[in-house]
């Protein structure tokens, strides 16, 4: 069986989380259209649980800067009444539950419209959406799953509820993603560069010595295969080889080579016509950051506010229950302005091409209206495209809010279909086909075969490397940005599973010179280059 890293990891998980979205009030950002246009209203949708009753709903919103206020429908922003439309009934929840409906006026472009919804019983207390907060369910049960424990609910406090976003306008995704393919580069795993050999390759959990100077030496070898991308892993100063705890978001890390190294790497890139994108984590951070060292201080801390500090055994909020991994209250609207700011940054100091958002259902989707319009302000082409391990239904709520997300509904497909062979390849094209019908065709749905949080193809396949053949023929034919896991296109796999072994296990060190398939490379190679030929007749 296959183990991806996330809140979908198991069939009990999938169950909790469809569960969990029949109770309360559920909103997630469901709006119609996905992504508004100057000049057209938009039709807001909330479920109401199984458990809950309801008989007045309202949005309380605004087009100002300010948090919209308001309770038992008394507001001095405006008010909008929802309907009610249907009871449908749930088998897996068993029983109904609601679904409500309301209409907001149109607005100019560029208006940014932010909203909450209550909604309460005569005489009783109101509640807001969302709650209860899905995914902070889903990662209690996730993470007891990692840990081996019992995977149960966890019901989040109703709180004041969630402030959700849209921007009116017409912006897209950008024009050059229509041809391209992307390369997922792990820095420190990928080359040394300089001359310099590996420092070690034994152990996953240590350093191995690769470099942003070891991606430019090899910038030819990516252009040879037809790469016109590359996606970093995070390369900012932190506590780990794999750069997802950030301390320090000004400073590229001095082991990676530090600023000079990226900015070198970036104008090599661009000289032979290759983006270069930056793998950036909102989310959290490292709990040595002096950012979160001094909101630890106490609640004199002008930062204390850009976390949720609690009474739980670690003490705030992380990601996942890892304590190195302090979790950023991106809703402080000084932490969300600070973040903005840094993505600004890296696009206009070292003319990077755009983001790859590690686990961006975390910040959720009102953050990142703010943040792809800060990026778009600073490059119109910049790409954002975020890491959503979650129903295809909740990455629709991301539509207008990023260029796009990873697509691990064609990952799970194509690795069930080419490597453990448990669907055929009707059923992995009427999945597909079903599939990019639910979404805009501007929005972009980055595909790949593997990637650094799972078993890498081969190890799937048995090491069948015509299995992989097919499957990256498949890919190529896809109409989604296509992404190639660094190592893949050289036979890259290894023994253990992820499950057994950690996440690491499919993070080894690149092969170079004999010790790749110089056949398997080449056969990729023709394959990236009848892509792009195809995609180049059918603009002629």
């Amino acid at each position: 069986m296959d183990f991806i890293f996330g809140t979908f990891a198991t069939d009990q998980l999938r169950l909790l989380h469809h569960q969990t979205m029949r109770q309360g009030l559920q909103h997630r950002h469901m709006l119609e259209p996905a992504d508004p246009l100057p000049g057209e209203p938009v039709t807001l949708t909330v479920w109401v649980g199984i458990d809950t009753d309801i008989s007045h709903l309202v949005a309380y919103y605004t087009t100002g800067a300010h948090d919209p206020a308001g309770g038992l429908g008394q507001s001095s922003d405006q008010v909008a009444h929802f309907h009610l439309d249907a009871h449908e009934w749930d088998a897996l929840a068993w029983g109904y539950y609601s679904v409500w409906k309301a209409t907001l006026p149109a607005q100019p472009d560029g208006t940014i419209v932010r909203y909450r919804i209550g909604g309460w019983t005569d005489g009783g207390d109101e509640l807001f959406a969302d709650y209860p907060l899905v995914t902070d369910t889903m990662e209690h049960a996730a993470d007891a799953f990692f840990k081996g424990k019992e995977q149960t609910a966890y019901i989040s406090h109703p709180g004041t509820g969630a402030v959700f976003t849209y921007r009116v306008d017409r912006q897209s995704s950008p024009a050059w993603v229509r041809d391209a393919v992307v390369y997922q580069v792990f820095v420190d795993r990928f080359y040394p560069g300089d001359g310099k050999s590996w420092t070690q390759t034994d152990d996953v959990h240590r350093l191995m010595g690769g470099t942003l100077n070891g991606v430019r030496d090899k910038l030819g070898y990516l252009a040879d295969l037809g790469i016109t991308c590359i996606w970093l892993s995070p390369t900012w100063e932190s506590g780990s080889y794999h750069g997802y705890d950030i301390m320090d978001y000004c400073r590229t890390a001095d082991w990676l080579g530090g600023d000079d190294a990226l900015r070198r790497l970036v104008g090599a890139a661009h000289a032979r016509g290759i983006r270069v994108l930056l793998d950036l984590a909102c989310n959290h951070m490292s709990n040595e950051s002096p950012v979160f060292k001094d909101a630890q201080s106490g609640s004199a801390s002008s930062h204390r506010d850009w976390f949720t500090f609690d009474d739980s055994p670690i003490g705030y909020k992380t990601f996942f229950n890892v304590r190195q991994m302090p979790q950023i209250n991106l809703r402080n609207p000084r932490a969300r302005d600070w973040m903005l700011d840094i993505a600004r940054y890296w696009i206009r100091e070292f003319d990077v091409d755009g983001y790859r958002l590690d686990y961006a259902h975390g910040p959720g989707p009102d953050f990142w209206t703010y943040f792809n319009a800060a990026c778009k302000e600073e490059k119109g082409d910049a790409l954002t495209f975020g890491e959503i391990i979650d129903s295809p239904e909740a990455q629709r709520a991301y539509i207008g809010r990023l260029d796009g997300c990873l697509d691990f509904f064609a990952n799970e497909a194509m690795r069930k279909t080419f490597g453990w062979r448990t669907q055929d390849r009707a059923g992995l094209d009427r999945r597909l086909a079903r599939h990019r019908a639910s979404f805009p065709p501007g929005f972009v749905m980055p595909a790949f075969l593997d990637n650094h949080d799972m078993n890498r193809f081969l190890h799937i396949a048995g090491g069948d490397k015509s299995a992989l053949r097919e499957a990256f023929a498949y890919l190529m034919g896809l109409p989604n940005l296509p992404i190639v896991y660094y190592g893949t296109e050289a036979g890259l796999s290894h023994e253990r599973s992820t499950r057994e072994g950690g996440l690491d296990v499919s993070r080894m060190a690149m092969p170079w010179g004999d010790a790749q398939d110089a056949v398997l490379r080449d056969d990729f190679a023709a394959m990236i280059a009848a892509r792009r030929g195809r995609l180049a007749e059918a603009t002629r």
